[in-house]
Parts: structure tokens; sequence; C-alpha cells
């Protein structure tokens, strides 16, 4: 059965945990609980493979949560496709973007890294950039000064910005997500 890599981009360790950095991460967490609701089951226990990812299978989905540092991404994703056997185009990479505001996400097939080092760290790793993004809005929409996103992507995320990204992953949940095999 092919099933869809759902692959949550972040950096690991409880301090950096609830970061901007780690929208992906928190993305894949939220819908992993999210689609096991949805099909009354319990909620999904990440297993760690090989110290560079961890998983949690559901349906026709696995979901992903890269174990190594943002900018190493593509170990992770490449021991993840190796591991189940899958290609690019099964593949959906969830990640932080400072160019979109927050409260909003893209979604595409293909194209380039856009300086986003997970991402670059994906395609030199992996050889292709065709694979699905979901790039989800970290940057304040209103700014009076624009922030350099090494500024900012550290930082805890705010109560209500958590709230904003709530709202995200579930429109990410009823709208982006690939149909499953």
């Amino acid at each position: 059965m092919d099933q869809t890599l759902i692959i949550g981009l972040g950096n690991p360790g409880p301090e950096l945990g609830e970061t901007y950095h780690n929208a992906g991460a928190l993305a894949v967490q939220w819908l992993a609980e999210h689609s096991a609701a949805e099909a009354g089951s319990d909620t999904p226990t990440f297993r760690a493979h090989n110290g560079t990812f961890a998983y949690a299978k559901l349906g026709g989905y696995i979901f992903i949560r890269p174990l190594v540092f943002m900018n190493e991404s593509g170990r992770a994703v490449r021991d993840a496709m190796k591991a189940f056997r899958a290609d690019a185009d099964r593949v959906v990479v969830i990640h932080d973007d400072s160019d979109i505001p927050i409260g909003e996400f893209k979604r595409a097939a293909g194209g380039g890294s856009a300086g986003h080092k997970g991402i670059n760290s994906i395609i030199d790793h992996i050889h292709t950039e065709a694979f699905t993004r979901i790039r989800i809005g970290i940057r304040e929409p209103n700014e009076t000064r624009r922030k350099k996103a090494a500024d900012f992507v550290l930082s805890p995320i705010t109560a209500a910005d958590k709230k904003t990204l709530d709202g995200v992953f579930q429109k990410i949940f009823e709208t982006a997500l690939p149909a499953p095999f």
C-alpha cells in the first residue's frame, strides 16, 4: 500500500519546541491527533527510527517529525523515504515561512527552497524538488518595520499566535492534505 509521508520540519528539544521555526513540527503533531480523532482512534504514538525521525502511522498517512536540527532535515527525509519506500511525489513537507503572514498558508508542488535551510537540506539529500510543500506563515502581518527572520523564528509563540496557528492547522487538515491511498 502506498502511503503519504507528512513531514513537519522543526528543531528538536523542549527549549525550541514552541517556537515559530517549529510551525511544521507542531502542525504534524496537530494533524496526527486530529486525524486519529476523526478516525475514532487513540492519539497516535510517535516512534523513533534510527535517531533521525519519529513517525506515527494512521491510515494512508505516515506523520513524521525529524529528530535532527532544521538545517539537517534532508537526512531525516531521505531516511524516512527509504524506510517507507516512498517516492518524492508521496512526500508533503510542512514548514514555517517568514515571508507569509501568520494566519495564512500556501501549498505548492515542486519549486526551490526560497532560502529556507531545511528545504535546501531536503533538496540536497533527495536530489529533487518534486515534493509538495505546505508553507505556514509566521510573520507578523502589520509590522511597522520588517524584521529579519533570524530575529524572531526562534522566539516562543505567543498565546494569540498559537490560537491563530491552530486555525491554520485546521484549514490544512480540511483542505490541503492529499487524499491517502
